[in-house]
């Protein structure tokens, strides 16, 4: 089939596109924007990219797929009505995508990507729709000429409920997308819980209070009892953690933290539930790289490390902090500088007492522009909620020669270039720290 996405350049939209071109079908797509990602497709994908939005990117297609963030007036999306194209969703598109392969999915609020990832190196044979870019394959897809599917299910607009998923590992739940669930925590819960009834088979961090207090047949990991004799080490000054899991031995894994162990521990009782065999588990795992923009690090020098952290919900942040402080500490810098760059008006407003937490220990503190994602414009008084830092309001950073550059009024206000400096959040901060922007 020829198939146009709208959206193409979004992480989950691109990992589909990818995954049908894969599968033999013409991809073509849009976006608002050139990127690195529409790039791949067209070089790599043989996509033909529209920039930005045309009606005529849809004349001759057979399916059009959309992004969520697609509005009815979109130019493709009216043109494709007027035509009798069919119009499918993002979600809506998984049933006909997923729906005759065998599925293991990752959900949760958080460490979905990471946990989908390690799965994905426990399971190389296999194909792998993540929503971030796995380091050890270069992408967020790989293929293979198998039914076989990792699958990262999203809970943001309950399309995990279209996955097929024939394996669910749920690593936490936490009320997030509130927006779209019209705040309604019993109908949020309740999505989670359809979820994992879907599954044949069913692996859950147990020691969560949701999971916990679910009556459902799963492989139960209880990380306090279940995960012993956590290390975290350096390996060429890349972070790796150590852990042993029950009676099943003991396992390495790139990245740091008790998370990490966590997550690792979820996929290792996932694949086992499967058909994987303990040795070759434990090693496969060794093939995990990390994700990009997940404690990801962009520059490794003896008296500075750079590192862009996807992380943009407190929860997440909170628990890389810890990982960062251990990392310092290893590393043997003396400072941990932080630049924030919130995402979206509504979670920053929903969530804002418990970013102001979950810097604590910072030396420094940068806070960029809200990047709204499509929402209308709020006040919201940042520099006064986060008084008690050591606080710096700018507009922009950059990194050039190995220094980052903080940027106010077109003039840079500060610069660092030794210690530790993290980059999080989940708008183009990734570029800006990269230098790319």
């Amino acid at each position: 089939m020829k198939i146009h996405f709208i959206g193409i350049g979004g992480i989950g939209l691109s990992a589909l596109a990818k995954f049908l071109a894969n599968d033999g079908h013409q991809i073509s797509g849009s976006d608002i924007k050139q990127t690195e990602i529409t790039n791949d497709l067209a070089l790599n994908f043989g996509a033909k990219i529209t920039i930005p939005h045309h009606a005529d990117a849809v004349e001759g297609v057979d399916r059009v797929i959309y992004s969520a963030a697609v509005r009815p007036n979109n130019p493709e999306y009216q043109r494709a009505k007027e035509l009798g194209i069919e119009l499918l969703s993002r979600k809506a598109s998984l049933k006909t995508i997923l729906g005759k392969k065998e599925v293991y999915a990752v959900g949760g609020a958080h460490g979905k990507s990471t946990t989908s990832a390690m799965l994905a190196s426990i399971i190389p044979n296999s194909n792998a729709l993540i929503g971030a870019i796995s380091k050890e394959f270069g992408s967020n897809v790989r293929y293979a000429k198998n039914n076989k599917v990792v699958f990262e299910a999203d809970e943001s607009d309950e399309s995990f409920l279209n996955s097929n998923p024939h394996l669910a590992i749920v690593t936490n739940v936490e009320p997030e997308h509130m927006e779209y669930y019209e705040y309604d925590e019993e109908r949020f819960y309740n999505a989670y819980k359809n979820f994992l009834s879907l599954a044949k088979i069913r692996v859950i961090n147990a020691e969560d209070e949701f999971l916990s207090s679910l009556d459902i047949d799963a492989i139960k990991l209880y990380p306090s009892q279940d995960i012993k004799n956590t290390e975290f080490v350096l390996v060429h000054g890349e972070p790796h953690t150590k852990f042993t899991l029950k009676d099943l031995g003991d396992f390495e894994v790139f990245g740091f933290g008790n998370h990490i162990a966590l997550d690792a521990a979820l996929a290792i009782l996932g694949a086992l539930e499967i058909g994987e065999k303990i040795e070759d588990i434990r090693a496969n795992l060794l093939n995990y790289k990390g994700i990009k923009k997940r404690f990801d690090i962009v520059q490794n020098q003896e008296n500075c490390v750079v590192i862009d952290d996807y992380g943009h919900h407190p929860t997440e942040i909170k628990v890389t902090i810890e990982s960062l402080k251990t990392y310092q500490k290893l590393r043997g810098f003396n400072k941990l500088q932080v630049i924030w760059q919130p995402h979206k008006y509504s979670r920053t407003i929903d969530n804002l007492p418990a970013f102001v937490d979950c810097f604590e220990g910072v030396d420094e503190l940068v806070i960029l522009p809200i990047w709204a994602a499509g929402e209308l414009k709020v006040d919201i008084d940042l520099k006064g909620a986060f008084s008690r830092y050591k606080l710096h309001m700018a507009d922009k950073i950059t990194r050039k020669d190995g220094v980052v550059q903080i940027i106010q009024d077109n003039n840079i206000i500060t610069e660092y270039r030794e210690d530790l400096i993290t980059a999080f959040g989940a708008g183009d901060i990734t570029y800006q720290i990269r230098g790319e922007a």
